[in-house]
C-alpha cells in the first residue's frame, strides 16, 4: 500500500496563495461586509484551496449535472465552512452573484448553513456535525446497487471527527469496498472553543485511517498540487480514501491567522479588505 506523506503542521503554510485563491477570499470579506453580517470566516478560509481543486479539477459536473444522475457529488459536512463553499459555487457559475451577496438575508437561498438545492450545486443539508460522512457513504452504496459511475467526496472537519456518527460511517465504508469515495479531512486543528489537542486529541490521525482500512494521503492542505496530485493518484484496491489536508484555519488573513476570534466575524467594512492579505 502506498505510504503517506508526513506533514507537519508548520509546512501547511505551503505556498503564497494565488490569485483565484485570493480573489475567492476576497468575495467572501465583501459579501459580509455588504450585508454586515458576521460567517464562519475561520472555517471557511481553512477549505478553499480543496474546494478549487475539486471544482476546478475533479468534480464531473457537467451543466446540466441537477438532472444527471451519474453526476459526481460534493457534500459539505463541515457546514460552518459554507461561505467557501457558496463563493466557489458562484465562481464556478452555479449560483449569482446576487444570491451570494444576499447571504443570511429574510428569504435568502444561501443561510449560514448549506440547505440542499441540486440545482445550485449543494447537494446535502449539513452543520450539525457528524452527519455529511454517514450521507456520503449512503450515497456512494447507492451509487454501487443502482450501477451509477458516480463518485461521493465529503469533507470533513478534524474537531467534527469528534462524532462517533463519523467512525461507524467509515468502518461501513470498507466494510462495502466503496472505492468511489473520496473523504476529506480538514485539519486545521481549531474548534470553535480553542485547539483540537485540548478538546479531543487525535495526535495519531492517518494511522487511524490507515488501521480502519482506508488509503491514506497527507498532504499540505494550501498546496493545489498536492491536493489535485492525492486526489488524482489511482486508488490502492476497492477501498475508500481520505486526504488528510494539513491547513491552518483563517489562511489569508495575516495576523489573525489561527485566532479563535475569526471562527465567527463580522467584517467592518470593504475597506478592511485589501489589509487582510
Amino acid at each position: 500500500m502506498k505510504q503517506a506523506i508526513t506533514v507537519d503542521h508548520a509546512s501547511a503554510r505551503g505556498a503564497d496563495l494565488d490569485a483565484s485563491s485570493k480573489a475567492i477570499r476576497r468575495r467572501i470579506l465583501e459579501a459580509l461586509a455588504k450585508r454586515r453580517v458576521g460567517g464562519h470566516i475561520g472555517p471557511a478560509f481553512s477549505i478553499i484551496e480543496i474546494l478549487l481543486v475539486l471544482y476546478d479539477e475533479c468534480l464531473r459536473l457537467p451543466q446540466d449535472a441537477a438532472r444527471l444522475d451519474d453526476r459526481d457529488r460534493f457534500i459539505l459536512s463541515k457546514g460552518h465552512g459554507c461561505l467557501a463553499l457558496y463563493a466557489v459555487l458562484e465562481h464556478k457559475g452555479l449560483i449569482s452573484p446576487q444570491e451570494l451577496d444576499r447571504f443570511c438575508s429574510v428569504g435568502a437561498l444561501l443561510g449560514g448553513h448549506p440547505e440542499r438545492n441540486i440545482s445550485c450545486g449543494i447537494e446535502a443539508t449539513t452543520g450539525a456535525l457528524g452527519h455529511g460522512l454517514p450521507i456520503a457513504v449512503g450515497t456512494a452504496l447507492a451509487a454501487r446497487t443502482t450501477e451509477k459511475h458516480f463518485h461521493v467526496y465529503v469533507l470533513v472537519g478534524d474537531g467534527e471527527l469528534n462524532e462517533g456518527a463519523n467512525w461507524e460511517a467509515a468502518f461501513h465504508a470498507v466494510k462495502h469496498r466503496l472505492s468511489n469515495l473520496t473523504v476529506l479531512v480538514d485539519r486545521n486543528r481549531q474548534q470553535c472553543s480553542g485547539p483540537a489537542e485540548n478538546v479531543l486529541p487525535m495526535p495519531y490521525m492517518p494511522a487511524m485511517w490507515r488501521e480502519i482500512g482506508f488509503n491514506v494521503r497527507h498532504v499540505p492542505g494550501h498546496d493545489r498540487r498536492a491536493i489535485r496530485e492525492a486526489l488524482l493518484a489511482p486508488s490502492s484496491g476497492p477501498r475508500p480514501t481520505v486526504v488528510i489536508c494539513e491547513t491552518i484555519k483563517g489562511r489569508g488573513l495575516g495576523e489573525f491567522e489561527g485566532s479563535p476570534e475569526w471562527h465567527h466575524r463580522q467584517v467592518p467594512s470593504l475597506s478592511a479588505i485589501p489589509s487582510l492579505f
